[in-house]
């Protein structure tokens, strides 16, 4: 009998559990379809020169983590079906049920829309998983042919995890129907939220805030105490000052409002503190701008700690936004009878003010992981993309051997070996060669030796023939020097002002050799990998081999570009057989350090799959909660709303008008946060992109990033459009034909 009770309230749920199924079954699809990946029968052909372990391996915790984010989905809609359903539990109550076989009951019937949501996410998991597998083998340049298959470890988890996630959400939502009494489900649905004015938890918000503009100001203080210096440019000057006074002012003027002791003076005061956040966020954001461009000498630790203020003061700028949003429809109702009046606003005005208490909090929270899903979806292409183009730098020959100089304080310990142990292990394993190249990087006085000042090494200079061959490796033309003449090359890196101010510096320099002319080809700017660089330089010089015979070598680096790509296993015993015998870092302070490309490439991109598709799951994960809520929210409360709409009828409003209205109501819960979040995050995003901008030029190029972007911006857009006409279709059908 229970049974039959049981796939009968299903059945007669269906429609409230239809975002729900839709919602479950995506995120089910998408666990699915990247964890296919990590599957012990999945055999992806990537060749030999790549170890398939650490992605999958990565990808089976990253996934997994993501998806707890679920746990408060399925907790949230079971809560509001608890609200919608209290009246028929109390109704089954009172009919002689028990209130424990009532929570099993519900228990079973949400477990049911689990379990089918389950199986079709599975079904549609592995046809989704046909895109994850061409992404995954196109980003290691692989063929891609379609194959359907069902991985059953990948099921088996799939299953467990949601599963169990159903059965602890189950436990709780039993033991509140326990606790429920009977009369407070009979009038659940008449309960109307607190009012407005007794919410506090913006309050609470602002307390916080204070405090941390008091940690602001003492950090503000701190860093000008050890760091200022009067020296410094104007714009270097305001960041100082400007991260102590206007902290300082926020706190001041709090204080002051607080003794004046006036009436309604948080209130009042609130968009006063709004506007500080802007300012307290500007001045912090200038602090990791300025670090870079005017070679601050502070550590990370001080960026980080500025970018939690941009965090915390961000937060604090969406929670008083949408609050003072809240109260401005309100203080526009009160004040505006020509728009309170006119048509059907009235009722608008008493839709949204009736919920407006529980949709504040709600919609700051729903905003915030708005951005955050946003940002995901922006930085993963950026991030990736930069990895990326990072790893062609770092991984130009397939064996790079480098030393530094950094702890060696003695000349006879400086390095001067050839590294045979290389070519004896290429020898041994009948590993040919198309280019080798061992070569010295000299100081240009021997003078420059002592100098180990952070950011101010020296430019090291390598000879013209080692250059060439360098360049030959890499199907570039030869360079050609007069005997009193160098010229450079910079890193990718290396920004037009940089170039010119360090030549114009030095339209000659002074070697232990002589002195050297500009030449008229000043610099070369194709990338020979990071390794030909002295240590926080972004330029070397090339010098006549005959100047650099008679300078100091500090260096000595090989590199060696083979006939045929150095499988994954061979490079690995490589790299531990070379480490065995030159260390990081020896007894002498000489440090050691060797790249193969099978490795480094190998790691980067099992690295970069992992992160860009947990950034990209985890957002569309974020963004599919934070619509399902909004959603969710407007149709589980449209039943109080059905003899509301149905006065409206009486009193003779046409269906048309009542389209209009719902379309306005919906318009409002889903328009505050996507518009707040959307500009929040485009500050972020902007920021973020200005702060890296010189790695986006080098790396990724900008016709690429914006064609990134611009995919984004229609993924989010198609997802929103299709969950807020969804929503609207839905409330209409709940609200029609009630008399």
């Amino acid at each position: 009998m229970y049974a039959k009770l049981i796939f009968k309230n299903a059945k007669c749920s269906v429609k409230d559990y239809l975002i729900y199924i839709v919602t479950m079954t995506i995120c089910v699809t998408l666990f699915y379809s990247f964890l296919s990946i990590s599957s012990r029968y999945y055999q992806p052909d990537i060749g030999s020169e790549y170890d398939f372990t650490l992605l999958s391996d990565g990808m089976k915790i990253a996934i997994c983590l993501i998806t707890l984010c679920l746990l408060f989905l399925i907790r949230f809609v079971n809560n509001y079906m608890l609200r919608h359903r209290q009246k028929e539990f109390a109704l089954q109550a009172i009919m002689g049920m028990e209130q424990k076989t009532i929570a099993g009951l519900f228990f079973a019937e949400t477990f049911i829309m689990g379990m089918i949501s389950i199986v079709l996410g599975i079904f549609l998991g592995a046809f989704c998983s046909q895109f994850i597998t061409a992404m995954l083998l196109t980003s290691y340049g692989k063929d891609y042919a379609l194959t359907w298959m069902l991985f059953p470890d990948t099921a088996m988890l799939t299953v467990g995890f949601f599963t169990l996630s159903f059965l602890v959400v189950g436990v709780f939502n039993t033991r509140t129907i326990w606790k429920t009494q009977i009369i407070d489900m009979l009038s659940a649905d008449r309960e109307n939220d607190p009012e407005l004015k007794k919410s506090c938890w913006i309050a609470v918000a602002s307390v916080l805030f204070e405090i941390f503009i008091v940690w602001a100001s003492v950090a503000g203080i701190s860093k000008a105490v050890f760091y200022y210096d009067s020296r410094f440019a104007l714009p270097v000057k305001i960041m100082f000052w400007g991260n102590i006074f206007v902290p300082a002012a926020t706190l001041l003027w709090s204080l002051w409002r607080l003794i004046a002791k006036r009436k309604a003076v948080f209130y009042t005061s609130l968009p006063v503190l709004l506007g500080f956040s802007v300012l307290n966020a500007f001045m912090a954001a200038s602090v990791p701008l300025f670090t870079n461009k005017y070679y601050l000498s502070w550590g990370t630790g001080t960026i980080n700690q500025y970018m939690m203020f941009i965090l915390i003061d961000l937060l604090f700028f969406i929670c008083a936004l949408v609050y003072l949003t809240g109260n401005f429809i309100i203080a526009w109702k009160e004040k505006s009878p020509e728009h309170r009046y006119n048509g059907e606003n009235l009722f608008f005005f008493g839709q949204i003010i009736s919920k407006l208490n529980t949709t504040s909090k709600t919609m700051t929270l729903i905003c915030i992981t708005l951005v955050l899903a946003i940002f995901l979806f922006i930085a993963a292409p950026i991030l990736t993309g930069w990895a990326s183009g990072y790893l062609d730098v770092r991984s130009m020959y397939d064996v790079q051997v480098f030393s530094r100089y950094n702890n060696v304080y003695e000349e006879k310990y400086l390095p001067n070996d050839d590294y045979g142990i290389i070519t004896d292990f290429l020898t041994g394993h009948r590993i040919e060669t198309a280019y080798d190249c061992t070569f010295h990087l000299y100081l240009p006085e021997k003078a420059d030796f002592g100098n180990r000042v952070k950011y101010d090494f020296p430019v090291a200079a390598v000879s013209l023939s080692d250059y060439n061959t360098i360049r030959e490796m890499l199907g570039y033309g030869p360079v050609s020097l007069l005997e009193n003449e160098f010229t450079t090359h910079w890193k990718s890196i290396a920004t037009e002002e940089e170039k010119d101010s360090f030549l114009a510096e030095h339209t000659s320099i002074i070697t232990d050799a002589g002195e050297l002319a500009l030449a008229g080809h000043s610099y070369y700017e194709e990338t020979i990998g990071e390794t030909a660089y002295n240590s926080y330089t972004d330029v070397i010089y090339i010098f006549p081999d005959s100047v650099c015979e008679k300078l100091l070598p500090v260096m000595q680096n090989r590199y060696i570009i083979t006939a045929e790509t150095i499988s994954y296993p061979y490079a690995l015993e490589l790299e531990e057989h070379f480490t065995a015998e030159y260390p990081e870092q020896t007894d002498n302070g000489v440090s050691f350090g060797i790249r193969l490309s099978t490795l480094q490439i190998n790691s980067t991109k099992a690295g970069n799959f992992v992160l860009q598709a947990s950034m990209l799951y985890g957002a569309i994960v974020l963004m599919v909660i934070c619509l399902t809520v909004l959603s969710l929210q407007q149709l589980l409360d449209a039943g109080q709303y059905k003899y509301r709409f149905s006065v409206l009828r009486k009193l003779g409003v046409e269906e048309q008008h009542i389209a209009k209205l719902i379309l306005k109501q919906l318009g409002v819960w889903f328009g505050l946060p996507v518009i707040v979040a959307i500009v929040v995050a485009a500050v972020i995003i902007v920021y973020f992109i200005h702060a890296i901008s010189t790695e986006i030029s080098a790396y990724i190029g900008l016709g690429t990033l914006i064609l990134q972007i611009g995919a984004t911006v229609g993924i989010l857009a198609i997802l929103l459009v299709c969950y807020f006409i969804s929503t609207w279709i839905l409330f209409k059908s709940s609200i029609r034909n009630t008399n």
